[in-house]
């Protein structure tokens, strides 16, 4: 690298299925030594990474004819669970020649829904990063089904990227970035602010040949992410030096433009749409003062209209508008008996304290 000083000290890298393989669906070894050589420059310049990486399935199928008639989700278990141990081995073997240890961290959606068990988790990646080892991530697509799923690595990396208090976080994918499909010519869009919204306009429809996710899903999860202060790219894994040039501050694919940081529980709980225990609905009134943005505001009982499901202290909650609107979720000060016992009275204290509140809105 060119400069002596990155523009990032703390980065996570998504690597997407398209990215390291073939048409095939096979591992591309030499896309993988070349990023793995870019990593381990990267390391020598004092950033810390944290690599996310897909394709443990195609690796599976490098090396596996399936036999027999196995249900689609039972191929895809054993083509992960074979493959995974192909895709490490390979990692390990490409660090190492450069002098860099590696460690296998596999997860699944459940690990990141415990408060206690998402500081724990955040503690071992702090660890792994102060002995200068390159923590490989990957969701434990053996065990991971239906509603234990992420959307895709983006999801799941996305949430470490928030975990970690990372600056940047880059998803490398087998496309250039978003394109200005609007105005007809096509031209690559270089910089997105946080309030960009409707992102079907840079999208063409259709889904990666191999991965499960689609661009619609990146875009979503890092418009979730530059609001919480990380700056994101989406970038061509492919393309030569990708990772030098972003670390040397150029813009060679999108990059979502990030606001002021927000740290704490924040980020946590702006992760954890889908693993909420009940739900709020609030009046206008409480909208408007939560959504507005111009001071901190807390939800209070005299603002809510109505509680469904049965949550206790310390679980996460959705708040909703009453058309549907989700408006946010929050860390619940007091159970959900208690809240139908307060709903619409003054002067009691919240049931989400602001510290405790991500708006999407």
């Amino acid at each position: 690298m060119k400069h002596l000083h990155p523009v990032y000290s703390k980065i996570v890298i998504k690597v997407g299925t398209n990215v390291i393989t073939d048409r095939d669906g096979h591992l591309d070894i030499p896309v993988l030594e070349q990023l793995t050589a870019q990593i381990a420059e990267l390391h020598r310049q004092g950033v810390q990474v944290i690599l996310v990486s897909s394709g443990a399935v195609g690796a599976g199928r490098s090396i596996l004819q399936l036999t027999g008639n196995l249900p689609p989700v039972a191929a895809r278990q054993v083509l992960a669970a074979t493959g995974q141990i192909r895709l490490i081995d390979t990692y390990t073997k490409l660090f190492a020649a450069h002098g860099l240890v590696t460690a296998q961290i596999l997860v699944t959606k459940g690990d990141f829904s415990d408060r206690l068990h998402y500081l724990n988790m955040r503690t071992c990646f702090s660890a792994l990063l102060q002995q200068n080892i390159v923590p490989v991530v990957n969701e434990n697509d053996a065990v991971s089904v239906t509603e234990l799923m992420f959307t895709d690595n983006d999801e799941l990396s996305g949430l470490i990227a928030s975990m970690m208090d990372v600056d940047g976080y880059i998803i490398l994918s087998h496309v250039d970035g978003l394109f200005d499909l609007k105005t007809g010519n096509g031209a690559i869009i270089r910089e997105i602010p946080p309030s960009t919204k409707h992102f079907h306009q840079y999208i063409n429809p259709g889904k990666s040949e191999f991965g499960r996710g689609g661009m619609l899903t990146k875009c979503h999860i890092a418009q979730k992410l530059s609001r919480l202060g990380i700056t994101v790219h989406i970038a061509n894994g492919k393309t030569p030096g990708i990772l030098h040039a972003i670390l040397q501050g150029e813009s060679p694919g999108t990059t979502f433009l990030p606001e002021k940081p927000t740290y704490g529980p924040k980020r946590w709980i702006a992760h954890t749409e889908g693993m909420e225990k009940g739900e709020v609905v609030i009046n206008e009134g409480a909208r408007n003062a939560l959504t507005a943005g111009e001071r901190a505001n807390s939800l209070l009982p005299v603002g809510i209209e109505s509680v469904h499901g049965s949550f206790l202290k310390g679980d996460i909650i959705r708040i909703s508008a009453a058309d549907g609107t989700v408006i946010g979720y929050g860390l619940a000060q007091y159970s959900a008996e208690k809240t139908r016992t307060l709903i619409g009275q003054k002067g009691q204290k919240p049931l989400i304290h602001y510290d405790y509140l991500y708006i999407t809105q």
